[in-house]
């Protein structure tokens, strides 16, 4: 794992407009950067989205992170792989798996962390515009 990135890209109920518990936590130990995106595709997972990776032109995007203080990096990653299903019981696969990805944030690149779903998504519907707020947005209306 590298511990050097201290960013992090989160495209889903964890951004700022979904009033999620752990955005709570999110805020605490990180600084929000802005709104960017990453190369993959997004899809409707019911309650939540699940994002996977692709070598097409097609974005996710979301809000970008710094951590306050990077020495709790160890320590404020693993309650967030906690949350996202990274640590299942024995016998049950991850649900989300961390990487390292790069982020364009208005004319910059970075290097972050994502949290990219491990399930099967074959089922579930893309969400063509990769903006899982504006899809709930949109259900709604």
């Amino acid at each position: 794992m590298n511990s050097n990135i201290t960013r992090l890209f989160v495209y889903g109920t964890l951004r700022r407009g979904f009033h999620n518990p752990a955005y709570k936590y999110i805020s605490k130990h990180f600084v929000e950067v802005g709104e960017a995106q990453v190369k993959g595709k997004l899809y409707d997972l019911g309650e939540y989205p699940g994002a996977v990776a692709t070598d097409e032109e097609s974005f996710v995007k979301g809000e970008l992170y710094e951590l306050k203080e990077a020495g709790e990096f160890e320590w404020v990653i693993e309650q967030l792989d906690d949350y996202e299903g990274l640590n299942p019981e024995e016998g049950e696969a991850p649900l989300y798996k961390r990487q390292s990805v790069e982020v364009r944030f208005n004319d910059q690149r970075f290097q972050a962390w994502i949290y990219w779903y491990n399930g099967n998504i074959s089922e579930n519907a893309l969400i063509p515009s990769g903006d899982y707020f504006d899809s709930i947005t949109t259900k709604s209306t």
